[in-house]
């Protein structure tokens, strides 16, 4: 019985393209490829993520910037003639509620002790209502002086830090406000039994040096004290938007205060 020998025979190579093409010194290669292309890749996603949150004011277009800002003081301005121009607006609010000047307000003290608490309460109480009864006056002229705003003012507002908006609105409206505000809180302090006593010792105090010159008449002290809270609440207001655009709902806002930021 014979026996039959099989030759063995060489293993068929793989056809080019195949898998087992894979198995040879390619196969890191590739990878290596892969993992730099993928490295490249994260980098570009990077850099377009910077290059976002690096937009700035110079990004911002002059008509941005300009729209921007005057939205967010007209909403400003609004705000704080509604909350200043009610009963109470300055009263009931320390932040800008109107106080005798220095020297007057240490003498009231005295006074109180002699039995005139009351009468001065109602001094305090009469220049405040004066103030409230005087913000809306204000609101056409300080709108106006709004939609007025140049590209350069709205920027330096932009740029120009916490009193930017107080110094803005205290350049272009506080001398015609306060001529407007006068008859106003003239008519409303006449009506306090103490407005007169007021003016004769705040005017010995001024010749002394004790208080401002322009602080010896009621009125004229009482006007300046306004317009005072009425810039420190629209600048509060406007603050209020820089630092949350999002919850204005208005996309304008968001890329203007956003790019300030």
């Amino acid at each position: 019985m014979s026996v039959t020998r099989h030759a063995h025979l060489p293993a068929p190579s793989a056809a080019p393209g195949s898998p087992a093409c894979t198995d040879g010194p390619a196969r890191p290669a590739r990878r290596a490829f892969h993992r730099q292309a993928a490295a490249w890749a994260a980098l570009l996603v990077t850099a377009a993520h910077q290059q976002a949150w690096a937009l700035s004011l110079s990004d911002l277009s002059n008509q941005d910037a300009s729209s921007g800002i005057k939205v967010a003081l007209e909403k400003g301005v609004q705000a704080a003639v509604a909350l200043l121009g009610q009963q109470g607006g300055f009263l009931d609010n320390p932040k800008v509620r109107i106080p005798l000047p220095g020297f007057l307000e240490q003498a009231a003290g005295v006074l109180k002790m002699t039995g005139q608490g009351k009468r001065i309460d109602e001094l305090v109480t009469g220049m405040n209502r004066a103030a409230e009864a005087a913000v809306p006056m204000g609101k056409d002229l300080l709108v106006k002086a709004v939609k007025s705003m140049t590209v350069q003012d709205a920027k330096q507002i932009l740029t120009g830090g916490d009193n930017a908006v107080t110094q803005f609105f205290a350049d272009k409206t506080r001398a015609p406000l306060g001529q407007s505000f006068l008859p106003v809180v003239t008519k409303a302090v006449s009506q306090v039994g103490l407005a007169r006593t007021y003016d004769r010792i705040a005017g010995k105090a001024s010749g002394m040096g004790l208080i401002k010159n322009e602080d010896a008449s009621i009125e004229h002290y009482v006007t300046g004290k306004t317009l005072d809270g009425l810039y420190t609440v629209i600048g509060d207001e406007e603050r209020k938007i820089r630092q949350d655009p999002v919850g204005t709902g208005s996309a304008l806002l968001q890329k203007v205060f956003g790019a300030s930021q």
